[in-house]
């Protein structure tokens, strides 16, 4: 039977937690990845961690955007880190995404479309003036042509995406509780995976309270 796919966000500075995170997780009933925000990733000893992490699915979130030769400097000087996905914001655009491309190797290069933390309001006021899910498809469009590994976007975007991208979709903004809080964009882990998803990235819900107990629910959730 095929395992649901399940990025579980680190989203500590504290390796401590971290760990326990991941102890508490292996679960045979999903197939789980990790992903390492900004703030284990910067933090000390957070990358030294990872580094020392076997037989896992690592996530590095480094959501990186700059100029080419920045992103690709930034991605060789994490290559000891041997991560399975790392991300960059398509908005980077397609010279850098390309060159990124190039040298990430083995490691599934993820493109970041608009963040689920944003809608057309706050697109606007940023400066953009293209409808929200018009733009997320014509990223998509460049991160196929910048032949990148997978592409992260809100679980409403992902049937928009698959018209112009075929490879991973991953989805964050996904609640199993009701509770929204920074997130606007959100959907059910079940209903996401029935929109197409490849992936789902999950944290508060599941690295608060009882670790293993959410964990549970989440399963008891898409077994329904």
């Amino acid at each position: 039977m095929k395992k649901n796919k399940i990025f579980i966000a680190c989203d500590s500075n504290n390796i401590n937690k971290v760990k326990e995170i991941i102890r508490k997780t292996k679960n045979s009933k999903l197939k789980i990845g990790y992903k390492f925000g900004l703030e284990f990733l910067n933090s000390k000893g957070g990358r030294e961690y990872i580094s020392r992490l076997k037989n896992t699915i690592t996530f590095g979130d480094y959501k990186i955007a700059d100029i080419p030769n920045t992103c690709v400097s930034a991605i060789k000087s994490i290559k000891d880190l041997n991560l399975n996905y790392i991300t960059i914001h398509i908005s980077s655009g397609l010279k850098a995404l390309k060159a990124a491309k190039k040298v990430v190797g083995k490691t599934k290069l993820i493109g970041v479309s608009i963040l689920t933390s944003l809608d057309n309001k706050a697109l606007k006021e940023i400066g953009y003036n293209l409808d929200l899910k018009k733009l997320v498809y014509h990223q998509a469009k460049l991160a196929q042509r910048a032949k990148l590994d997978a592409l992260v976007c809100s679980a409403q975007e992902v049937k928009i995406v698959r018209k112009a991208f075929n490879k991973e979709i991953i989805t964050p903004g996904i609640r199993i509780s009701s509770k929204l809080n920074d997130q606007k964009r959100v959907m059910t882990p079940k209903a996401a995976f029935k929109e197409g998803a490849n992936w789902l990235v999950i944290g508060r819900d599941l690295t608060r309270g009882n670790i293993k107990k959410n964990l549970k629910n989440l399963s008891d959730h898409l077994s329904r």
